[in-house]
């Protein structure tokens, strides 16, 4: 029985493989010009889709429906709102939290040309997340960091209308210690409140104080929130502050748990501590966040060249942002992380002698561990924000005899967004949704299910088990959602039980807002 099914699961790829390339196959001529307008509008839509909690009477994504209602009941507290982050029903505050600082960093760069209607979307779709975060901290030493039992829920394919799971809440009291998460929602809370400045002063100032009470207890207490026992074994291995290399080796070679942590605890979580200072600096101009991230930076690790970015390691985002300081304001005390910065770009660059990053043969930067893309969205990001600095200061960066310009930073980028739209080997967008080839199959509950709107009578934890298997496309389109995306070999088969390639996140999306919205604005750059 068990190789009949390994059979069938061989010969479906096989077909769908088969079929990718007949249909999706690049058309003679297909240029590599994008409406990246209708991709920025799309990619913003997607967070609509994700959400959890009463939903409002403008909702555009209409086959969701509200869910998570009694979220927080465990601790009498009311928890609703917020984010699933990819294609289950758990609420992670840590990637939760990384999305909204990436959405607000979206719009602190590129919002000044994103269409008026389009930047009311990007700050409603990062208000939707604040509410919910600045609710995870409304508690005096106390941060509530996930919500949802991942265990039971990944046992079953339900729609988040119809969890019947334990929607269990997971807290971090002190003197235990939350660093990675505490410090990566003050640099939400901190980004966010910057991003309404403007627009909404208040709630801006309630951002940024709630904002330098997560530090605090992020720095009193410093370790990683899955060293708790009432968190770790929900936590991991979903959310652990550990980069992709690490994962892979920890199942791999079998790593106790605590000897990883204990091992990478240095590089990969106080990076977080940083990154929250950094925001704050740049939030209130507070000198002590500059002594901060000044007098701690060998001691946090920002001096380890380590040329990564996403979720679990902030030190390439860490060093661009400082970088901000040095470039425009002529900060040299931060020179090393402008060093550090100009370092990591360097790899990108297949010309520099220090290159390292590994691409596809159809160009896609590509890391091993699954949802690649994530990778490609971060990294366009943060190349098309140095180059922005670059271009106000009228700088260059030489990398060894390579010299690299804004220019040739946001050709680099464009390559990962064409990419990303359709210009690859299987002329696939990768963006659900987006023109008229793209993934229909895609590992997300709500979308491969039958809406509650159109099937209002209850599916059960194992009854959904019908769809997951099917071989039909999902009956939803997540419009604007961004799939793990293909393999080294630029390959990719449309199938949801793939998770790896075919399940979206919200932390692969959030960075391509900004991205999109500069592309958008300069539709003809070259």
């Amino acid at each position: 029985m068990h190789q009949s099914m390994k059979m069938k699961k061989v010969l479906r790829s096989l077909f769908q493989i088969a079929v990718f390339h007949v249909l999706l196959k690049p058309k003679a001529g297909l240029g590599s010009s994008h409406d990246y307008g209708d991709a920025l509008s799309k990619a913003i839509i997607f967070f609509e889709g994700q959400r959890s909690g009463f939903l409002p009477e403008d909702q555009r994504v209409s086959w969701r429906g509200k869910s998570g209602l009694s979220d927080g009941w465990n601790y009498n507290t009311d928890l609703t709102g917020g984010y699933y982050d990819a294609g289950d029903n758990v609420k992670f505050g840590f990637p939760m939290a990384f999305t909204t600082t990436m959405l607000a960093w979206s719009v602190l760069e590129f919002g000044d040309v994103m269409p008026p209607n389009e930047l009311r979307n990007a700050l409603v779709a990062i208000r939707w997340a604040t509410d919910y975060l600045l609710k995870t901290v409304s508690q005096p030493n106390r941060i509530f960091v996930q919500v949802g039992d991942p265990n039971s829920d990944h046992e079953c394919w339900e729609r988040p209308e119809d969890m019947d799971t334990a929607r269990t809440t997971y807290a971090v009291d002190a003197p235990n210690a939350a660093s990675d998460v505490a410090g990566e929602t003050a640099a939400a809370l901190a980004a966010a409140s910057m991003a309404f400045r403007s627009s909404d002063p208040g709630y801006s100032e309630t951002l940024r104080r709630n904002a330098i009470t997560a530090f605090q207890f992020a720095d009193n207490y410093r370790g990683a929130y899955s060293d708790n026992d009432n968190v770790k074994y929900n936590a991991c291995p979903y959310y652990c502050d550990f980069d992709g290399y690490q994962e892979i080796a920890y199942y791999a070679h079998g790593v106790h748990f605590g000897a990883c942590i204990e091992k990478f605890w240095k590089l990969n979580l106080l990076d977080e501590l940083l990154w929250g200072a950094a925001w704050l600096r740049r939030a209130t101009q507070d000198d002590n966040f500059l002594n901060y991230i000044q007098t701690n930076g060998k001691t946090l690790g920002a001096d380890d060249n380590i040329n990564e970015f996403g979720w679990d390691n902030k030190h390439a985002g860490l060093n661009v942002l400082v970088s901000k300081e040095v470039i425009e304001g002529n900060m040299y005390s931060l020179e090393s992380y402008k060093s550090s910065a100009e370092s990591f770009i360097c790899t990108l660059i297949p010309e520099s002698p220090s290159s390292h990053i590994e691409y596809t043969p159809g160009g896609l930067v590509y890391r091993p561990g699954g949802s690649n893309l994530q990778h490609a969205t971060s990294i366009a990001f943060l190349e098309l924000v140095y180059a922005n600095y670059l271009t106000h200061a009228s700088q260059a960066i030489n990398c060894g005899n390579v010299y690299v310009s804004a220019q040739t930073l946001r050709q680099h980028a464009k390559r990962q967004v064409d990419y990303i739209l359709g210009d690859n080997p299987m002329g696939l967008s990768y963006m659900v949704g987006y023109s008229n080839y793209y993934p229909q199959r895609i590992h997300h509950r709500g979308s491969s299910l039958p809406s509650i709107k159109d099937h209002p009578q209850f599916i059960a934890c194992k009854e959904g088990s019908i769809y997951y298997n099917s071989t039909n496309p999902n009956p939803n389109v997540l419009v604007g959602a961004i799939v793990g995306g293909p393999d080294e070999n630029d390959d990719y088969v449309d199938d949801r039980v793939d998770f790896r390639k075919s399940e979206p996140t919200t932390y692969i999306n959030a960075p391509f807002v900004g991205v999109l919205a500069y592309f958008a604005a300069n539709p003809n750059f070259s």
